[in-house]
């Protein structure tokens, strides 16, 4: 199939895919690039269809991909594409569903957990570091900005599926780590204790929250320990996902720590 007409209903179905209501009506989420795409084919998730604009695209077809391919013209594309400059492909994918039940964890559980985070980058930066550090899994807590959004999906660089990741409620979230037995902290800039002046070598739920406000009431209140990152500047503020990053790779170093030292004794 090839589309050269921009009225073609279905460059009008991919352009209503970037409304969040669209998407959750239709279970349908958007995933444009070609590395993307490939990160989504390795971790097992299938798309069920492909838009190629060949005058854009260098790549060959990703081994691996059993749906629709359509080629589309160059201005078609464009038309379709949310990023600036388009690679010349563009997948719609079946929105992953998953449930706190559906979750496995390590022995020693690191879980990170957002609450009402509003830009789309942030959230995406934050799969990034979920991964990079290897995170059981994120927990999504009343999100603003939906998971699937096109601009967590690009600032994720693939990340949404690699994760495991729930979209779920702050209540229904504290009683599964309860259950699970793993300790929460939150990240506040109000704390006393600084983030690496506490145990981290257990099983750990980091807690981060909006970029204005930060946690509510619920997290400070019930979480077991609230830290902080020192800041000696004159603004009293940190990005969200840079603070998670921060938070995130002192568990790694304090986890590495723990294994050299087990190792030398």
């Amino acid at each position: 199939m090839e589309i050269t007409s921009l009225k073609n209903p279905r460059v009008k179905q991919i352009i209503n895919l970037r409304e969040r209501r669209t998407r959750e009506h239709e279970g349908l989420m958007l995933v444009e690039g070609f590395y993307e795409l490939e990160v989504a084919l390795r971790s097992g998730f299938q798309p069920v269809s492909v838009f190629i604009a060949p005058e854009l695209a260098s790549e060959e077809l990703p081994k691996g991909v059993d749906c629709e391919i359509i080629t589309v013209s160059r201005s078609v594309f464009q038309k379709m594409a949310y990023r600036e400059n388009p690679d010349g492909w563009l997948a719609v994918f079946p929105t992953p569903r998953s449930a706190l039940e559906d979750l496995k964890l390590n022995t020693l559980p690191f879980v990170i957990v957002t609450e009402s985070i509003e830009k789309p980058g942030n959230l995406g930066a934050i799969l990034r570091t979920a991964d990079a550090v290897g995170v059981d899994c994120l927990l999504v807590c009343n999100p603003i900005t939906d998971l699937y959004n096109p601009n967590v999906v690009r600032a994720s660089r693939g990340a949404i599926f690699t994760v495991p990741t729930v979209q779920t409620t702050n209540s229904a979230a504290l009683s599964w780590l309860r259950a699970w037995g793993i300790k929460t902290i939150a990240a506040s800039p109000g704390a006393e204790s600084n983030y690496d002046g506490i145990n981290l070598c257990q099983p750990i739920a980091i807690i981060v929250g909006a970029e204005d406000e930060g946690l509510s009431g619920f997290w400070l209140d019930n979480a077991d320990t609230v830290i902080r990152i020192p800041m000696i500047g004159k603004v009293n503020s940190l990005n969200v996902s840079i603070s998670t990053a921060i938070i995130a790779y002192e568990v790694i170093r304090q986890r590495s720590s723990r294994d050299l030292s087990t190792k030398n004794t």
